[in-house]
């Protein structure tokens, strides 16, 4: 009986079989270039189309760079050394790199003071960029702004300390009086910053040697360092300005919302370049006679301004998008308008906003370069002026703007690519 059950009983497994690999197919790069590449006839045909004018690009473009020359003097040195083969001046680069980067006019026993400001620019943009960064690096964030106008500008530190100050009561008074009403307190701040800044300008003549740098004029600002100050400081105006904007669009307060309206209608529908010429040539007049106001800060002004109204409607978007339940359920927990907005409604609306906002960033940074335009040496202004007109190097083209187009490549392809991050951070719904 026993035997009988035991044949009839079909062999059962007690252990598992060892896991197969896939096929070659299936795995590891060439399935990356199956999906990617080559799915599909027509795929493929472009893909090998692409892969032969990628191939004739670069055996095209390899002896140049392969025979760049990097020590010489001027272009007619350069072409003398090739003697007739293809090959880049990149001399030019090694020669003019302090013109390049920071003007012809910055004193060069100085380069250390924007170096070090843009180092500094990058430990204050991490607690900002990185949400899980140290809250108390956020101290240092806000001063930065004023360590560095000291650093690249020089001058006694008490101008830079007594601009903070009167940011520091501006934020007090805002505090002591946001709770009666936004409005006020941003009254309130507004005109105590002024007078403490106002009141604090008597120092600087009175201690000069406080702490003091060589001075550097505004006009001697040049190159790629010229770049870098209007795109940080224009994004990082226009950034708040624009979120205002929106807000005051959207006010129940007509007189509030037609201003609004009307100066971010008008902005957009004017060219930043015409922005640019009234920068250079009418702005002076609307400030007080006798005021200094030299060319950058006006600069500043108008593309902080070309900027804030693109914003105001990528942000105003958020908003919209927004359903109206949030509104709701900040008025059901009792939140007057800053709280319900700080809290919950711009919160959301900004993480909508992420790629708009980093449009706006990128263009900006790059419209930069049409202070050309107007006599200022930015790294373009470097290359068509001083540079170009020089007898050594007139006729090198294609190096140098190689260079501008690389340097600007780096920069907005680095905030693009940190957009991309952020936005899979921020992108709770989705997990």
């Amino acid at each position: 009986m026993s035997d009988t059950h035991a044949q009839s009983v079909a062999f059962v497994r007690d252990t598992m079989l060892p896991e197969q690999p896939p096929p070659a197919t299936e795995a590891g790069v060439i399935k990356w270039m199956r999906e990617n590449l080559f799915k599909g006839w027509f795929n493929s045909l472009l893909t090998l189309l692409s892969l032969y004018f990628i191939y004739k690009i670069v055996t095209g473009a390899y002896p140049w760079f392969a025979n760049g020359i990097w020590t010489t003097s001027s272009l007619a040195e350069c072409r003398e050394m090739l003697d007739g083969m293809t090959g880049a001046c990149f001399s030019v680069l090694t020669e003019r790199w302090n013109q390049l980067l920071f003007g012809f006019q910055y004193p060069s026993d100085a380069y250390w003071r924007p170096t070090l400001a843009f180092v500094l620019l990058l430990v204050a943009l991490y607690p900002v960029l990185y949400p899980k960064a140290p809250r108390q690096m956020l101290t240092f964030t806000a001063v930065f702004p004023f360590i560095a106008y000291w650093l690249i500008w020089g001058g006694t530190l008490l101008t830079p300390l007594v601009i903070l100050a009167g940011f520091v009561a501006g934020y007090f008074a805002f505090k002591q009086f946001e709770r009666q009403s936004f409005s006020m307190g941003m009254l309130a701040g507004l005109i105590a910053t002024l007078v403490v800044i106002w009141a604090g300008q008597i120092l600087p003549a009175a201690l000069p040697n406080f702490i003091a740098l060589e001075a550097v004029e505004s006009r001697n600002l040049g190159g790629f360092m010229l770049n870098m100050i209007l795109g940080t400081v224009c994004v990082s105006l226009s950034l708040p300005f624009g979120i205002l904007l929106a807000l005051g669009r959207q006010s129940s307060m007509p007189i509030i919302k037609w201003i609004c309206v009307i100066f971010i209608e008008f902005i957009r529908g004017v060219p930043l370049i015409t922005l640019l010429f009234v920068a250079n040539v009418v702005l002076a007049y609307f400030f007080p006679p006798g005021s200094n106001i030299d060319l950058v800060l006006r600069v500043i002004i108008m593309i902080t301004a070309f900027a804030s109204a693109y914003i105001a409607e990528v942000i105003r978007g958020g908003l919209a998008a927004l359903p109206r339940g949030q509104y709701e359920a900040a008025d059901s927990l009792g939140l007057d308008y800053a709280q319900a907005m700080r809290l919950i409604i711009l919160p959301q609306a900004l993480k909508i906003s992420i790629p708009g906002i980093v449009n706006v960033a990128v263009g900006l940074f790059k419209d930069t370069t049409l202070v050309a335009i107007i006599s200022m040496f930015d790294l373009v202004g470097m290359i068509r002026g001083p540079i170009l007109a020089s007898t050594e190097w007139n006729g090198v083209y294609w190096e140098l703007w190689g260079f501008a187009v690389f340097v600007f490549f780096i920069v907005c392809f680095s905030i693009s690519k940190y957009s991309q991050w952020l936005e899979r951070q921020l992108a709770t719904d989705h997990r």
